[in-house]
């Protein structure tokens, strides 16, 4: 009788700072198409690590995102964090109709008009930080104020409802099994927060994304309710925790690097090409998002994928995949080469990603140029890392200057 492949189980926690996690190493150069089983979730999911073939999963229409509807898939939480309505699990043409009206809502007019104000955000941040003097935690200082700040800004939200709304979104993406119904009570809560407000702005819109996507027209399409409901939910989701995260994880990265901190400080026109290969190199999730479901047999490096399975991608190897990437192990902020997958890829590139870059170019930028002798106030190996949740970062990231 034959056998089937090894299967890995994977609890994706790895937290050693922003070392590569060695399970995703070993798929990655030992078996780029494995069997994995996840913490929650039934059954076992194909996990596909190597660039070329992620970029096959998520840009061929063999391939799923809503298939997994209905599916209780295997994942990394206890409760799904996908909505069953969002742009996350459409296939096109339904998701290329979403994204192009969601896409006029980011046209460079708006993010411009972000930027500034994101600027802003950045500049009273830093203040307060200056006169608290050091040490401070960057985390409380920068990174966690002020991605909130700006999304909340940008979609209007009341200042009295954003802690709320942010306690939510961390209670979704932990990854406890006792987290499991207050996951399920936090999803329904902001949802049901979202129906009212976007029915308040459908009916009277403002000058803010929210309304923007509200009111936006591709002929005569526009956003049913539900549809925008949920994307203001997504947006407000991934708009906050994630810029945070990553704000820490590039300024932990820089403040341990003296060399490339260096170029930087000397270079900053050179930042946003900086930023790019920074994101490349962070390991910033711990494992995997939605999965897509193969909907006819697929061969991917040698491996048959049969119509029905479950099928993984990581971005995280794809961004190290030493095929696509010369030395993909080493950070040179001067490398030029392929688009990094940190934002996604194929139709569900993140949407927000401008946004995200913006207020990451902004941050980065005003902090290093306020304070030239940032250091670290103490070692590197001292610093706390999350261990709950899906994604990886610094607890809090204590700074002296």
């Amino acid at each position: 009788m034959e056998r089937g492949p090894t299967v890995h189980h994977c609890p994706f926690d790895y937290a050693e700072g922003i070392e590569f996690d060695p399970t995703l190493r070993h798929l990655l150069t030992e078996e780029p198409v494995a069997r994995i089983k996840l913490p929650y979730g039934e059954g076992e999911a194909w996990l596909v690590t190597r660039y070329d073939d992620v970029r096959t999963v998520t840009t061929d229409r063999r391939f799923s995102r809503h298939a997994v509807v209905g599916r209780d898939f295997p994942r990394m939480t206890p409760e799904p964090i996908v909505q069953d309505e969002a742009i996350n699990v459409m296939d096109p043409p339904a998701s290329s109709r979403l994204r192009s009206l969601v896409s006029k809502a980011f046209a460079p007019r708006h993010v411009e008009r972000m930027r500034v104000r994101t600027r802003h955000v950045v500049d009273e941040l830093l203040d307060r930080m200056a006169e608290h003097g050091p040490p401070a935690d960057l985390m409380e200082s920068l990174a966690s104020p002020l991605p909130l700040t700006t999304i909340c800004e940008v979609l209007d939200i009341p200042e009295e409802d954003r802690n709320r709304l942010r306690g939510h979104a961390r209670t979704m993406m932990n990854t406890g099994l006792d987290n499991r119904d207050n996951a399920v009570r936090a999803k329904a809560d902001m949802r049901a927060y979202f129906q009212e407000l976007t029915a308040q702005r459908r009916r009277d819109p403002g000058d803010d994304l929210i309304s923007a996507l509200a009111t936006a027209r591709d002929g005569d399409e526009i956003l049913n309710d539900k549809e925008l409901t949920v994307m203001a939910m997504v947006l407000l989701i991934t708009g906050q925790d994630t810029t945070t995260y990553e704000i820490a994880n590039l300024s932990y990265l820089l403040l341990t690097r003296p060399a490339e901190l260096a170029m930087v400080r000397e270079r900053p026109d050179m930042l946003p090409q900086a930023l790019q290969e920074m994101l490349r190199f962070i390991p910033f999730r711990k494992g995997v998002g939605i999965p897509r479901v193969a909907l006819e047999d697929v061969e991917l490096s040698g491996v048959q994928i049969r119509a029905g399975d479950i099928v993984h991608v990581s971005y995280l190897t794809a961004n190290r995949d030493p095929e696509k990437f010369e030395r993909a192990d080493e950070l040179d902020l001067e490398r030029q080469g392929p688009n990094h997958m940190t934002f996604g890829w194929g139709g569900h590139h993140c949407l927000g990603a401008p946004l995200a870059i913006t207020e990451l170019e902004v941050a980065l930028g005003a902090l290093l140029e306020r304070f030239p002798d940032l250091r670290l106030a103490k070692p590197a190996d001292e610093v706390p890392w999350n261990k709950t949740a899906i994604w990886r970062y610094p607890v809090e990231l204590p700074v002296a200057w």
